[in-house]
C-alpha cells in the first residue's frame, strides 16, 4: 500500500542525506526513484539535492504553480518519489500528493522542516502533518546537547525572530541558520556550525 510521508527536523539534521540514501537504495535495486525539489533553493544550485556531506543528485524543480500529480503521472515507470525542502510546497501541492499515492498507488516521502526561524510553520509543513500517512522525525541536536527543535537565523552575531519567511542564503560569515533547542531560541544563544 503507498503511503504519504512526512520526515521532518530542524536544520542540519540530515534530511537530504537521508533522502539521498533511500534513493540510492531503490537504484541499488533496480527501481526508479523520482526526485523532486523546491525552485526556491538555490543555495547550491537550481535542481540540484545536495547534502552538506558533499553527496547530490539532480532533481525535477517544484515551482508554487507546478502540478505535482500531473508531473509525476507523466513520469512513467516511477516506483517512489522523494521530494526535498517539501516545507515550500502550497497546501494544493499536498493533496495532489494524497492523489498520487491514493490513485497512482505510488509513495512520496517528503523531506523538510516543520517551522521557520520564527517559530512559524510553513504551509506545505502544516498540511503534510495533517494529510501525511506517516510522520517521522530526524532528531538533531543544539549545542547545549538536548534535541534541537527550533531554526535560528542569525545576522551580525544576533538572532532574528522577524522577517520574510522564506529567505534562503548562499552560506555567509555573518548570516547563517543553525538549529537549537526551545530554551536557546528563546534565549537567542547560539554557537555557529562547525560547517
Amino acid at each position: 500500500m503507498a503511503k504519504l510521508y512526512f520526515r521532518y527536523s530542524s536544520m542540519g539534521a540530515g534530511k537530504t542525506l537521508d533522502l539521498l540514501k533511500v534513493s540510492y537504495n531503490y537504484e541499488e535495486r533496480g527501481r526508479k526513484p523520482l526526485l523532486l525539489t523546491s525552485a526556491f533553493d538555490d543555495r547550491f544550485e537550481v535542481g540540484l539535492i545536495k547534502s552538506r556531506t558533499g553527496l547530490e543528485k539532480r532533481a525535477m524543480l517544484i515551482k508554487p504553480d507546478t502540478n505535482l500529480f500531473d508531473l509525476i503521472k507523466q513520469n512513467k515507470d516511477i516506483d517512489c518519489v522523494l521530494i526535498d525542502e517539501a516545507q515550500f510546497l502550497t497546501k494544493e501541492q499536498v493533496l495532489q500528493l494524497t492523489d498520487v499515492v491514493d490513485h497512482l498507488k505510488i509513495p512520496v516521502i517528503c523531506y523538510g522542516l516543520r517551522v521557520d526561524y520564527m517559530g512559524e510553520p510553513f504551509e506545505g509543513s502544516s498540511y503534510l502533518m495533517a494529510r501525511a500517512h506517516t510522520i517521522e522525525e530526524i532528531k538533531t541536536i543544539c549545542h547545549c546537547g538536548k534535541k534541537a527543535t527550533m531554526n535560528a537565523r542569525v545576522e551580525d552575531g544576533k538572532v532574528i525572530y522577524s522577517g520574510d519567511q522564506i529567505l534562503i542564503d548562499k552560506p555567509a560569515e555573518n548570516s547563517f541558520y543553525t538549529a537549537v533547542c526551545s530554551y536557546h531560541w528563546k534565549t537567542g544563544e547560539f554557537e555557529r556550525p562547525l560547517r
